[in-house]
């Protein structure tokens, strides 16, 4: 049996580090992805007051600021996120929650990746905004004193004083948003606005990061928008709708401790995935079956698909079968679409991923992106507004990749996904497929071992 261990949350990591900076004291975080993205948040904290020392095994002991992150006084100071979409939308709302001038700049991508309803609830939290070149996108320079709720109107529907925050294109707005909230004076209350909803168990992340570091709020729900509100358990919220959430965040510090972060299921598709597709059962360890992030959605996906899959509590064993295709909706684990648009290529009959249209702002268009992959080895896509449909080839067809070079669009999803197709290939042994693409060092985005973690999936 392969065994093979799941790198680190990078959103867990992300979050921890950001509250462990706001926090009053000193914290520690065990087993903190060591990734270009957290490095970018933990880099952008430091320079904002946040002291991090690096400790034994992949840990960091963070001295935190008593919610006091602090910009420049005259001229800005500057954030520069690089690619990082989470760093991106968590800090600026953090950031504004601080005092001073912040500037928020990044990889050319980022400043096409849009962030227009963020900023516009940071102004009505009355912090000053400009865009320096397009209304709603970086480059932006922040000035601020700090949030405060007391000029919020009053919503329709709702009741009270409050902030609608849209999750049409990002569920990063609402959670940058939540945890800059217990920096404010008053009791700040978020309503989930907009038309739709994508990636909500991100929200349960975030709330959680809260909840641990001793951040009080109220969570309320109701079936439609003429129905009275009522108390909620976020843990298990699995579906909300527009205008029928919103979430009650008290004043008060973050409360520093001992942290450990879990498993990532996103960085663990891949091997899950490669579990499937290999000759031999696989075991991934250090992912919890029970954790609220959204892409443990996968063991559903790929049960429906027709595999085999047992799980402990350290992880889960996969034995290699052949997979049908699936009618899914992803809105709530988008970025699983790159994984499982090959592991449909490999299936039989026709597979129909929907419901994620926003997958066309990520650090690629990962809908054009996956379909362009499978095109190249022969697979049958078409491309939707919102999906993909994709006629599998049958778990039997052997690739030839010789001479082959493959695009990750500067996109670590992109990378991984494709080493998959060293699995099913005649001529390349699986640690040797980073060779066939145009950019392997991508992955250090988000899984910087993952290379070396593939080998263990070489044919004997």
């Amino acid at each position: 049996m392969i065994e093979v261990t799941a790198p680190a949350s990078k959103s867990f990591s992300h979050r921890y580090l950001i509250a462990a900076a706001l926090a009053s004291g000193t914290s520690t975080i065990h087993n903190v992805l060591d990734s270009n993205d957290t490095t970018c948040t933990r880099e952008i904290l430091s320079l904002a007051g946040a002291r991090f020392t690096p400790l034994a095994g992949g840990s960091w002991q963070v001295q935190g600021t008593m919610g006091k992150l602090l910009g420049g006084k005259t001229e800005p100071l500057s954030c520069y996120v690089h690619e990082s979409g989470t760093t991106c939308r968590l800090l600026t709302a953090v950031l504004a929650s601080g005092k001073g001038n912040f500037r928020i700049h990044g990889a050319p991508r980022m400043h096409e990746r849009p962030m227009g309803f963020l900023v516009n609830a940071l102004r009505a939290l009355g912090c000053d905004i400009v865009c320096e070149e397009r209304e709603g996108f970086a480059p932006l320079q922040i000035r601020t004193r700090g949030i405060r709720a007391n000029n919020l109107p009053a919503q329709e529907h709702v009741g009270m004083h409050a902030l609608a925050v849209s999750m049409d294109e990002s569920s990063q707005y609402f959670s940058g948003l939540l945890l800059a909230s217990p920096q404010a004076e008053e009791m700040i209350t978020l309503v989930l606005g907009g038309s739709h909803v994508v990636s909500w168990p991100y929200i349960g992340l975030t709330l959680q990061c809260m909840h641990d570091f001793g951040v009080k709020f109220l969570v309320e729900t109701r079936e439609h928008v003429d129905d009275d509100w009522l108390a909620a358990d976020w843990r298990t919220l699995s579906h909300v709708e527009p205008m029928c959430l919103r979430v009650k965040v008290q004043p008060g510090p973050y409360r520093a401790g001992d942290f450990y972060v879990e498993g990532d299921w996103s960085g663990a598709s891949y091997l899950v995935a490669a579990g499937a597709l290999g000759r031999q059962a696989t075991r991934v360890k250090g992912v919890r079956t029970d954790s609220l992030q959204g892409d443990r959605a996968l063991i559903n996906i790929i049960q429906d698909m027709g595999a085999k899959l047992t799980s402990s509590d350290n992880g889960i064993t996969i034995t290699p079968t052949p997979l049908h295709g699936v009618d899914v909706d992803m809105s709530q684990c988008p970025d699983l679409v790159p994984t499982v648009a090959v592991l449909a290529a490999f299936a039989n009959g026709t597979t129909r991923i929907s419901n994620v249209a926003h997958l066309r702002i990520k650090e690629t268009d990962r809908i054009k992106a996956p379909a362009n992959a499978l095109r190249s080895i022969g697979v049958k896509v078409e491309e939707k507004e919102d999906g993909l449909v994709i006629e599998g080839m049958g778990s039997d067809v052997r690739l030839n990749l010789q001479g082959k070079r493959f695009a990750t669009s500067n996109d670590h999803r992109m990378a991984m996904s494709q080493a998959l197709f060293a699995l099913k290939a005649n001529d390349v042994r699986a640690p040797e497929m980073f060779r066939l693409m145009d950019d392997p060092k991508v992955v250090n985005k988000s899984f910087p071992d993952f290379w070396k973690t593939f080998e263990a999936f070489v044919d004997d």
